[in-house]
């Protein structure tokens, strides 16, 4: 069910010089047993094909924009179809504000407080 949505959004696989290219599906596998496994890309296991092909596919595939686009449009079918859930959730203790956003002063800058006092005010005339 899933390869039926992802495939049409995929590339044309003949490449416009030298062969074929090795079949979407195998590529994308390829893609997430790296990223499921948080290996390197020199150890993905030889039944995906070469790890060159399947880390310049992940490359020029964001490059060109079609993981924007299979994203986009798998997102648009979920929502269309009321299958989307979202869950939110920001942990402190993973994201920080920037040091000056938290009120820290810069180096070199230091702030002058000043009272002011009825001699600071124009008379009116």
């Amino acid at each position: 069910m899933q390869w039926a949505r992802i495939e049409p959004l995929l590339p044309d696989r003949t490449p416009r010089r030298g062969g074929r290219w090795r079949d979407h599906r195998e590529v994308i596998d390829a893609i997430a047993w790296k990223f499921q496994t948080g290996s390197q890309w020199v150890h993905l296991p030889e039944r995906y094909g070469s790890w060159k092909g399947a880390y310049n596919r992940l490359r020029n595939w964001a490059i060109e924009g079609t993981w924007e686009r299979v994203f986009t449009t798998l997102l648009a079918q979920a929502d269309a179809e009321e299958d989307l859930d979202w869950v939110v959730a920001v942990d402190s203790a993973i994201v920080r504000a920037h040091q000056h956003a938290a009120g820290a002063r810069k180096k070199g800058a230091r702030r002058v407080s000043r009272t002011i006092t009825p001699s600071d005010v124009p008379a009116e005339d």
